[in-house]
């Protein structure tokens, strides 16, 4: 009864009123994707755990839509002096960039980009306006081959009512040596923020994409529903990055794909650290022959915070490679859940695929679980899949402390080394220092 109500509430709140809302100004064949993806979404049920991929994360008590909204908040002005203090806090702990977004309660307000790129056909803009701008682009790629409404519930209703959303396009052989960085600020409460990210590299391109979204705690519960679409073109090189900093009553939603093409590579990595509900399928696609992925994924639980990552390797040409390494660590009664599978296509021989997921338990009320899947159709492969679930290292605690550390110093040195493993793997500037302080305050508060 209660995944009925949840479809109820969509639709007083969130229903096809909105969707033509949204439409408003809109070219029709975004329309028609729209109102098509609305129409996906009605026909198809709301994830139950009797779903093996929704098993350990129940929406009936989990998220109720029915009290979310469209944000009506009007766009912030283009002024830092006017936004959050904390918001203008996190961009300065930011690094170098080639260009920047910011977004606010759901309206890009803030968009730059150096002139030397400009000048070389990079794009980076709001997708409002990049519908407008570049109209054959964004028809081609926006909801199609990457995350189509088919893809499921959540990405149907992405689909249908993303507010606004960023493209990133990188011309044929132009290569970005810093990263471009996006910050999200969210401040309104019981609010359905919904949102896209299209980023499309062209032969041997390259490019770095590091999206951070943070907020305060929110006094109802909140939804932050992303879709990101990356394709990367024969030889290019991408890196994808999201950082989750989201206050308490938060349900943190993300669907990625990924889509690599002959000799690309395409690294991503996923952090969690806030938000009390945080859900991500991230699926990685092998498309053409030497492309790699490397997946990695970082996350550091406290109280009652719930994480559920579930990812998918698929190798559908030959010689393909990717390496999954996702580690977290849970404090208080929070709970992990990590679901992995490696999906050899027939004919796909020469895959080289692994998948390690680790967790490290800080106190008896923490709990993961880990259920790594492989499903192999060719028969010269390389293929291995682990998971672990462990306390901290009292050995390696007690020898820290034999050299006149702390309890909490050695703690903090214990829990930083096996968490550092996934930052060193991607070590883009600014993050692993940001990461490491968030980190560091969550182990002041243990014990």
């Amino acid at each position: 009864m209660q995944s009925v109500g949840l479809m109820e509430g969509v639709r007083e709140g969130l229903g096809p009123a909105a969707v033509e809302r949204l439409s408003l100004g809109e070219p029709e064949w975004l329309r028609e994707r729209r109102m098509h993806a609305w129409d996906v979404y009605e026909r198809t049920p709301m994830p139950t755990t009797r779903l093996e991929e929704w098993r350990y994360t129940d929406l009936s008590k989990k998220l109720d839509l029915s009290v979310l909204r469209l944000s009506d908040a009007d766009a912030a002005p283009d002024d830092p002096e006017a936004w959050p203090e904390r918001l203008r806090a996190t961009m300065e702990e930011d690094r170098e960039a080639s260009g920047h977004i910011v977004i606010i309660d759901g309206h890009v307000v803030h968009a730059d980009l150096a002139p030397e790129l400009e000048a070389q056909g990079v794009v980076l803009l709001s997708l409002h306006q990049a519908v407008g701008r570049y109209p054959e682009l964004v028809r081609e790629h926006l909801a199609t081959e990457a995350v189509p409404a088919e893809e499921g519930k959540f990405a149907a209703l992405n689909a249908a009512l993303w507010s606004d959303g960023i493209l990133l396009y990188v011309p044929s052989g132009v290569r970005l040596d810093r990263p471009v960085r996006v910050t999200r600020w969210l401040g309104e409460s019981g609010v359905a923020y919904i949102s896209r990210v299209l980023i499309v590299a062209e032969p041997d391109s390259r490019v770095s994409y590091v999206d951070e979204v943070v907020s305060d705690d929110f006094e109802t519960q909140t939804l932050t529903s992303t879709a990101v679409e990356v394709i990367a073109r024969d030889r290019s090189q991408v890196q994808y990055v999201a950082v989750q900093r989201l206050g308490s009553k938060a349900f943190y939603q993300s669907v990625q794909r990924t889509l690599a093409q002959r000799d690309a590579t395409l690294d991503t990595l996923n952090v969690g650290l806030g938000a009390s509900v945080t859900r991500v399928d991230l699926n990685a696609k092998l498309l053409g022959a030497g492309a790699s992925s490397d997946m990695l994924g970082l996350y550091f639980g406290d109280g009652d915070q719930h994480f559920d990552f579930n990812t998918s390797q698929d190798h559908i040409e030959p010689n393909t490679a990717s390496d999954l390494l996702y580690k977290g660590a849970l404090d208080g009664k929070s709970r992990a859940v990590f679901r992995g599978i490696i999906r050899v296509h027939k004919g796909a021989q020469g895959t080289d695929a692994y998948q390690t997921n680790r967790n490290l338990l800080l106190s008896p009320g923490a709990r993961a679980d880990s259920l790594p899947n492989l499903e192999i159709e060719a028969d010269d492969v390389k293929c291995s899949h682990g998971a672990t679930v462990g306390q901290l290292d009292s050995e390696a605690r007690f020898y820290l402390m034999s050299r006149g550390l702390s309890g909490i110093q050695a703690e903090r040195l214990v829990v930083l080394g096996f968490l550092g493993e996934v930052l060193a793997k991607l070590p883009l500037g600014g993050v692993v220092e940001k990461v490491t302080r968030v980190i560091e305050e969550k182990l002041a508060h243990h014990g």
